[in-house]
């Protein structure tokens, strides 16, 4: 199927690019699934949240203009090219505890810093309007090397868009670890970001 965003551009998937201060030693960086996405195995954590009662949380959907249809038969069709609507802002959002949680997820390749090119300033500015109203804002950045997940909240992701103009366009991996938080790994849930939210925000 051939997607389109609102510029009529083509759309290329992206590629996989990715509690205390201290690093949690209940972290499991070897939990049985390695070579699934950040975006699976925060899927399947979310349903494990909404079956136990914890948490109202959901992917976003991406409102999509169908443009060509194929009918192979009459009770069938196939969607063959379509254009984004609208640009997304980011990836998740739900309730937890009373609070509105608002997040979006990323990973990369790269071992020692995390590339600021993997968000764009449609999602930084919907960051920044969420924090303006005292919402939970954060983005969960995986490395895959390493399969280390961590927590780091939307205000410092915002600083350090700001300042890529005059210095670097990464955040070095030392910085988020002391920012942020890492988050434990495991099977239910296999990526348990509530844990750290919950200690955070809470």
């Amino acid at each position: 199927m051939s997607l389109r965003y609102p510029n009529g551009k083509a759309y290329i998937p992206p590629k996989a690019t990715g509690t205390s201060k201290k690093r949690n030693t209940n972290a499991t960086s070897s939990y049985g699934n390695r070579g699934m996405s950040l975006e699976e195995d925060i899927n399947i954590s979310n349903e494990y949240y909404l079956a136990n009662g914890l948490a109202v949380i959901h992917k976003k959907p991406t409102p999509l203009q169908v443009v060509k249809v194929d009918y192979p038969k009459r009770s069938a069709a196939i969607i063959k090219e379509a254009y984004f609507q609208q640009a997304s802002t980011t990836d998740y959002n739900g309730v937890f505890q009373g609070k509105y949680i608002d997040f979006e997820a990323k990973e990369t390749k790269n071992k020692s810093s995390f590339p600021l090119k993997n968000f764009h300033k449609h999602q930084i500015d919907h960051m920044r309007q969420v924090l303006s109203q005292n919402g939970v804002c954060f983005a969960l950045l995986r490395f895959s090397i390493s399969d280390e997940v961590y927590l780091l909240d939307a205000k410092h992701l915002c600083t350090y868009w700001s300042n890529q103009e005059s210095g670097r366009k990464s955040i070095p991996k030392k910085e988020i670890e002391d920012l942020g938080f890492l988050v434990p790994l495991g099977f239910h849930p296999r990526v348990d970001y509530l844990r750290i939210v919950k200690d955070v925000y809470f």
